[in-house]
């Protein structure tokens, strides 16, 4: 007996439903659970996790911060990059802050809980509290000296032209000093809070300031990677890290670096990318040959 031609339709498509089931809902995760279980591999398909005195203290995969509870750095540990993944270092919100280069003026609110920084502050804001912490220059072109972006609105008579009648330095409020005492002849103002001075027409005026052109606090040590989760610095943010953590396990300079290069990675196949430092199996180094009184 010959099957309708719908039903027989019908029935091709169960078969190859119930085949393509067994095929990548059953066999396939099966096959790659068994490849995870190789010697070898076991550890990374658990999420290359790394212990110390058989507790598991981080992944490999992962970085984390390395701060005390109310989230200041912890001067006997090498510091990490920023992170822009949830509160730091979510795997389950890894992102980027998505802020550019035109990020350079601040929100300022006037409730404080809703204000937001700008890409530029948040720099500014990093580059100096680094170089208070491992005494180097922390100046970067277009910051203040207090660490918020250098950025003034200025207001002239005919909108794009004519003289300045204001200028408002964007980026700070009271009880702070302008950066600058005037621009051009005019007094320089800080900001109200709630004030939108774009919108009222001030020309966006970014001012470099006489920083280094080439910073003593690395780019690595200031912005967060793509991912938010890069457990790696640079090899030039752990040099200048170098003395504070020797000071502070009473440890040679020397030694501490000795430690650096050997957790230090090359250019993968020699020309791909750039040297790096794992921060946590550096830090886990330190614990066991110069561990904190």
């Amino acid at each position: 007996m010959r099957l309708p031609n719908w039903l027989a339709q019908h029935l091709a498509a169960l078969r190859a439903l119930l085949v393509f089931t067994v095929l990548l809902g059953l066999a396939y995760p099966l096959a790659l659970v068994a490849v995870g279980r190789v010697p070898g591999l076991a550890d990374k398909s658990a999420g290359s996790l790394i212990t110390a005195d058989g507790t598991t203290v981080g992944s490999a995969l992962i970085g984390q911060s390395f701060t005390d509870a109310d989230g200041n750095p912890v001067p006997r540990y090498f510091q990490s990059r920023p992170s822009a993944a949830g509160d730091g270092y979510d795997p389950t919100s890894t992102a980027a802050s998505n802020l550019g280069p035109e990020s350079v003026v601040d929100t300022v609110a006037i409730d404080p809980e809703e204000s937001t920084q700008s890409l530029l502050t948040q720099v500014c804001a990093r580059s100096a509290a680094i170089g208070q912490l491992d005494g180097v220059d922390g100046r970067r072109p277009y910051c203040t000296a207090d660490g918020v972006g250098a950025v003034l609105a200025v207001f002239r008579s005919d909108g794009l032209t004519g003289p300045i009648t204001r200028v408002v330095s964007v980026n700070q409020t009271a009880p702070a000093t302008p950066f600058l005492a005037s621009y051009e002849g005019v007094a320089v103002e800080l900001a109200q809070p709630g004030q939108d001075y774009l919108a009222a027409g001030g020309l966006v005026t970014p001012i470099r300031g006489d920083a280094p052109a080439e910073p003593a606090v690395p780019a690595d040590a200031v912005t967060a990677s793509g991912s938010g989760l890069d457990p790696h610095i640079s090899p030039a943010y752990a040099r200048i890290q170098v003395d504070r953590v020797a000071r502070e396990r009473g440890a040679e300079p020397a030694e501490v670096s000795r430690l650096v290069a050997a957790h230090t990675s090359g250019r993968a196949l020699g020309f791909l990318g750039a040297p790096t430092v794992d921060v946590l199996r550096l830090n886990l180094a330190l614990d066991r040959e110069f561990p904190a009184g």
